[in-house]
């Protein structure tokens, strides 16, 4: 019942931001300037046609039947019309979303799995060389600019060595279709997983490391080797679940910076995901496209957020009490 309770409260609050980015994304998009100008400034419009486009959507009309219009719209699914497209925004999302997804999605789950590994791999020895090598790689690699890590991936693996493509998801041209349609989008995929691992594993594995050194100097941790069990099974049992606990947090925080750090990712390698959708929108001042990126990423963030809060709880019995 606790948990239910618990559970309920996680998701109302969820709801409650979710609601607020709305508002948010209504007011914040008109307060940059007014959509009519931009439209009166497209020379491929004609005065009859930019008349028709304001009135089609809505522009003629009060901020406040605006705010209500886009309500309802949202709420029913329709998230506008592209300026640069004239496409729906949501079948543009529905597009680029699975490439992102690929880059985002691979280079989270690596990360997620390498980055705690080495960060207890170098608190278990701390003080000797492994640790050193471990620690100081993981902040050299932490303090790189994605876009300049991936200009030197690019350097090294797609200039020198000419193993890998420098951009786009496929071969320009391929007719490839089935299991050599994916073999293609994955070996294009390799060098911006790779940029965005690299970045988030050193991350966590800075952060592991931390963690598990203060874990063992717990007095729980120190009366588990009193008590004469193996060094493994302290470590297996009652340092790394602790340990895991900011670590699991700044996982899911964390998913909002990897969406943003895959917009200079995927402008870099010419992917054709949100990111590089996102920089398009920006150049060509697209505010229904921004309006439903900006939507989408807030609802991805607060959904990982709802998950990591309640994996938490599972994690740490006090925060269920």
């Amino acid at each position: 019942m606790r948990t239910l309770r618990r559970t309920a409260a996680r998701l109302g609050t969820a709801l409650g931001t979710l609601a607020f980015v709305l508002v948010l994304n209504f007011a914040i998009f008109r307060a940059m300037g007014d959509p009519r100008h931009d439209l009166a400034r497209n020379p491929n419009l004609t005065e009859a046609a930019q008349t028709a486009l304001i009135r089609e959507r809505g522009l003629d009309q009060s901020q406040w039947v605006q705010f209500v219009r886009y309500l309802q719209d949202t709420l029913g699914g329709d998230l506008g019309t592209s300026f640069i497209t004239n496409r729906p925004v949501s079948a543009e999302l529905l597009q680029a979303l699975p490439n992102t997804l690929i880059v985002v999605g691979v280079s989270t789950v690596l990360a997620s799995l390498l980055g705690p590994w080495i960060g207890l791999l170098a608190a278990w020895k701390r003080g000797r060389t492994r640790d050193t090598l471990l620690t100081q790689g993981s902040v050299v690699l932490y303090s790189m600019p994605s876009f300049w890590l991936g200009m030197v991936l690019i350097a090294v693996f797609a200039q020198w060595w000419q193993l890998l493509p420098t951009g786009l998801a496929t071969t320009p041209g391929s007719s490839a279709t089935g299991w050599a349609h994916a073999a293609d989008v994955a070996r294009h995929a390799v060098l911006p997983v790779a940029t965005l691992t690299i970045g988030l594993l050193a991350q966590y594995a800075v952060n592991m490391r931390s963690a598990v050194v203060d874990t063992m100097r717990e007095d729980y941790v120190l009366t588990a080797r009193a008590i004469g069990l193996t060094p493994r099974a302290v470590r297996d049992r009652h340092i790394v679940r602790n340990a895991m606990l900011p670590v699991v947090t700044v996982i899911g925080l964390n998913l909002g910076f990897v969406l943003g750090g895959a917009i200079t990712v995927e402008a870099l390698f010419s992917w054709p995901g949100i990111g590089q959708l996102t920089m398009e929108a920006i150049h060509g001042k697209d505010y229904p496209m921004l309006q439903g990126l900006f939507l989408l990423s807030s609802a991805l963030v607060i959904l990982m957020n709802l998950a990591t809060d309640l994996l938490y709880g599972r994690l740490d019995p006090r925060i269920r009490n």
